[in-house]
């Protein structure tokens, strides 16, 4: 039987995208062929994200658009994969009929072998499969890249054992594994060999990367340094560190190490003691203002990446004054703000002192407003310097007909830099100098025009 057309949407965070690059992978291998258009797909795959309610009203709204292509295009078959299956289970059967199966975090490595079951017409079996969070990638998932062709995420974990109150995750991903250095190293030299130049560490909490491996408790700035040595990497950047579980030897390898860019991701989450405790977030404002300032005299300086959460019940008009006036002090390079999502099974789901959404956007935007002047004074200041941008490809300005990414910008969360310049092509690395900036984006020159 000739093997049909699947496509596949990934939803989520990157740690998500890794999952459905290893999925249409294992689908090609075994005879199934991707199509970039929905529409002439046999197979509808959504790999559904279910952190916070934002993201399972686009998972459901995704998989309802998707149900058209039913009707107007050639879908015979509707799967949703992923932390939303993971997280409802039989509840979605009944509620959205027009998914054939449901697939749980677990069955990413079995994603052909149930497609088969489905096209041999063996419909009797259920359709919800969800299990227990184990699934963890190794070097021998070969993954079909979704990103640009020079640019790759790579998971050095699974799953979170901080338990923070607002957060779903640990019961979504389970508990946190680790991937033994040699088998990530092996995919590393394997994304090498296929072009990649920029490799984005990521897990829930790269940071706790190798507490729970008995052999020899490998340490993540190791890992680091060891990835620097591989031939063909040119960028190597840090995303989801833990704030209290960053180190001085951390520090040292990010400002040290040529390859690795100056730039780290630490989500922070609030600065009140009394919100963070009820957060349940390790350390407190004095902890936290001490872990930037040891990143901040460190050398030449770290870009750092923050996220913030606001509407935390409990968070009264000063607590998030005092948010406010951090945000003020710390000057982040970059800064995500998210509103407070009441989420069923996390422990603050039952906390009163609940904030209404118009207050918790009011105060999502003020913050977001103060960022957008304290990032255009940051990078007003870089204009004269140079710098090195990876290029993304052709932009939409005439003046500046290319686009990029600095060292200290990370795709689809930052800025990027658009460039002047001729015959530049998507991968390269060159030197620029900067000529203007706005609140968000550089603008540069090649150094030869």
């Amino acid at each position: 039987m000739k093997k049909k057309r699947f496509h596949i949407l990934s939803l989520g965070c990157p740690k998500n995208l890794v999952d459905s690059e290893v999925m249409a992978a294992l689908l090609t291998s075994r005879g199934y062929s991707i199509t970039e258009s929905p529409e002439e797909a046999h197979i509808l795959i959504i790999n559904t994200c279910a952190f916070i309610l934002p993201a399972k009203e686009e998972a459901i709204e995704t998989i309802l658009l998707m149900a058209e292509y039913k009707r107007t295009g050639a879908c015979t078959y509707l799967i949703a994969t992923g932390c939303l299956p993971q997280r409802y289970g039989l509840d979605l059967a009944p509620a959205l009929p027009e998914v054939d199966l449901f697939l749980g975090t677990a069955e990413v490595n079995n994603i052909a072998n149930h497609i088969d079951r489905l096209e041999s017409e063996a419909s009797s079996e259920d359709r919800v499969i969800v299990g227990k969070p184990t699934f963890l990638m190794q070097a021998g998932h070969t993954r079909l890249l979704m990103t640009p062709a020079y640019s790759a995420y790579l998971k050095i974990a699974e799953g979170c054992g901080n338990h923070c109150a607002y957060c779903i995750i640990p019961d979504i991903r389970g508990r946190a594994r680790s991937r033994p250095p040699a088998d990530i190293l092996a995919e590393a030299q394997s994304l090498a060999r296929q072009g990649v130049k920029e490799l984005i560490v990521i897990a829930q909490d790269t940071t706790a990367y190798g507490s729970d491996l008995r052999r020899g408790r490998p340490k993540l700035t190791r890992l680091l340094k060891e990835l620097a040595a591989l031939d063909g990497i040119a960028w190597i950047r840090l995303l989801y560190a833990y704030p209290t579980k960053i180190t001085p030897e951390l520090i040292r390898c990010l400002d040290g190490e040529k390859k690795i860019c100056s730039y780290l991701d630490m989500p922070i989450q609030h600065i009140d003691d009394d919100i963070l405790k009820a957060m349940h977030r390790h350390g407190n404002s004095e902890d936290l203002r001490g872990i930037i300032r040891m990143v901040r005299d460190s050398g030449p300086g770290i870009a750092i990446r923050t996220s913030l959460i606001v509407g935390f019940p409990g968070e009264t008009r000063r607590k998030f004054d005092r948010l406010m006036d951090f945000v003020r002090e710390t000057r982040f390079d970059h800064l995500g703000v998210f509103t407070y999502s009441r989420e069923e099974g996390t422990a603050a789901a039952s906390l009163p002192s609940r904030i209404s959404e118009a207050e918790k956007n009011k105060r999502r935007d003020a913050l977001m407003e103060e960022q957008a002047s304290i990032s255009f004074e940051i990078l007003q200041r870089k204009v004269g310097s140079l710098d090195e941008v990876l290029i993304e490809g052709k932009s939409d300005l005439p003046d500046y007909t290319f686009r990029g990414r600095s060292s200290r910008q990370a795709p689809e969360i930052d800025g990027v830099t658009y460039v002047r310049g001729k015959r530049l092509k998507p991968g390269q690395i060159i030197p620029v100098r900067i000529r203007a900036a706005n609140e968000y984006d550089l603008f540069a020159e090649t150094m030869v025009l």
